[in-house]
């Protein structure tokens, strides 16, 4: 019997326990999972916490509501992973051996690591809400801002899920909007990034959808600071952005056992092959969800895409032959843009967003770097999504590999390298498009287009 350890119960942790206990039996697999308590954060609700849209008890249940029989759970948390070893040593001084260790402790926000990121402001002026507690202080601060310079702003990449702080943008527009206060509010987005998002095209389009709504877009920002006592935030070339109320979204790092166990990077990331997740230190050892290097989005798509891919190559790894099968780093994601509207994304290593429909061209239903009520109204919906089939393991209408088909190619704008961080293109610049047709393309071809007289 093999002893498989899962270490962290987020969305990867839980995902990976149910599918493999549904694949394999007691008899074969030994599965134990380790996470500190029991309370599962469904971590997208964090944002509509601070506009009234959803409350603390609707974004946690019980962790072990989601964890199927025949999976030891150990609370607690874990001190240190020996990997020589291969054993956990849990915080109340237990040792537990493994054959194979899953790591998915995902990343957390870490507002220390920038100068008075935890200064006197902090709660007051100053908040984020990558946590549940950061997410409820805010919610007070939001309700009780009645105008001034409202700063969103993103320290350092890679963070969680990369289009959560444009959301929080445009969710403040619109909030500001229906209270009838929105010309008391001057926004501002600041990013380290050269656009409003990672790649050209979608930095294009967001920084259009940020401009249409009269807020400023500051790239390029690199932090040195936030200065408590002036209420700004200053960069390394010495910009000055004042403030009333600043919504900064933390340096990012994974988890504290991480560096203690001597596996990860300066940001406590395990470096990890990009198409089977498996650890470069260990073969033994996998890294799933946001707790690797993955040159993708830290999203719950892309942990839902990887750990499918774990799961095709768990049979050769256990009979000890190469993995065949490879993650394209396919990620997709909902944006809310207020108003009842969201946007979508969806692109891979290789691939960036691109305007289109998914997942079907022509018909849809959902079409990409577009506001729309159904992107909208799908983007609310994944939370019952999220809950019901997504982390139990249910089979979800999405393919794990990015298809092109349906999405408007465009010829000049250079696909990202897996290891690019930054667009490549200034935001507003138009593109040639190219279409990729499928059959429902072809079929409206044939349909529509009209005999040439003789």
């Amino acid at each position: 019997m093999r002893r498989l350890i899962i270490l962290g119960g987020g969305t990867a942790g839980t995902l990976v326990a149910n599918k493999l206990r549904r694949a394999y039996p007691q008899s074969e697999l030994h599965l134990t999972l380790i996470d500190v308590d029991d309370a599962h954060h469904y971590q997208p609700g964090y944002l509509f916490l601070p506009f009234g849209q959803l409350t603390s008890e609707q974004v946690v249940k019980p962790r072990r509501s989601f964890i199927p029989d025949g999976v030891t759970v150990e609370l607690g948390g874990a001190e240190r992973i020996d990997s020589a070893a291969k054993q956990v040593h849990l915080n109340d001084g237990r040792a537990l051996p493994y054959d194979t260790l899953i790591i998915a402790t995902g990343v957390q926000p870490r507002p220390e690591a920038t100068d008075g990121g935890d200064g006197p402001e902090v709660g007051r002026s100053v908040h984020h809400f990558y946590t549940l507690e950061g997410a409820e202080s805010l919610t007070k601060a939001i309700e009780g801002f009645d105008g001034g310079r409202l700063v969103i702003h993103i320290t350092d990449m890679p963070i969680k899920c990369p289009v959560a702080p444009l959301e929080f943008t445009f969710l403040a527009d619109s909030y500001f909007r229906d209270k009838r206060m929105r010309r008391k509010v001057d926004i501002t987005y600041v990013t380290p990034l050269d656009g409003a998002f990672t790649k050209p095209v979608a930095s294009r389009e967001l920084a259009d959808a940020l401009s249409s709504r009269k807020i400023a877009l500051e790239t390029d920002f690199a932090i040195e600071r936030i200065d408590n006592d002036a209420k700004e935030i200053v960069s390394y070339d010495d910009r000055h952005i004042p403030f009333d109320l600043l919504v900064t979204v933390p340096l990012n790092m994974g988890a504290d056992i991480i560096a203690r166990s001597g596996l990860g990077d300066d940001l406590n990331l395990v470096p990890c092959d990009q198409g089977t997740m498996q650890s470069l230190a260990d073969p033994d050892i996998f890294v799933l969800g946001d707790a690797g290097t993955l040159q993708t989005s830290k999203a719950g798509s892309v942990a839902h895409f990887a750990v499918d891919i774990f799961m095709e190559n768990f049979p050769s790894y256990l009979a000890g032959k190469p993995l065949p099968h490879k993650f394209d780093g396919h990620a997709n994601c909902f944006i809310e843009s207020g108003g009842g509207k969201g946007m979508l994304l969806d692109f891979n290593y290789k691939t960036q967003p691109y305007t289109g429909t998914f997942p079907l061209p022509v018909v849809g239903p959902m079409s990409l770097l577009k506001e729309t009520r159904l992107n909208h109204w799908a983007k609310l919906a994944f939370r019952w999504v999220y809950w019901n089939m997504l982390i139990v393991g249910r089979p979800l209408p999405f393919t794990t590999n990015m298809s092109l088909v349906g999405k408007n190619v465009e010829a000049d704008a250079p696909s990202s390298p897996p290891h690019s961080g930054r667009p490549t293109a200034k935001p507003g610049a138009r593109r040639t498009k190219k279409k990729i047709k499928g059959p429902v393309d072809l079929l409206v071809d044939v349909l529509t287009t009209r005999p040439k007289r003789r």
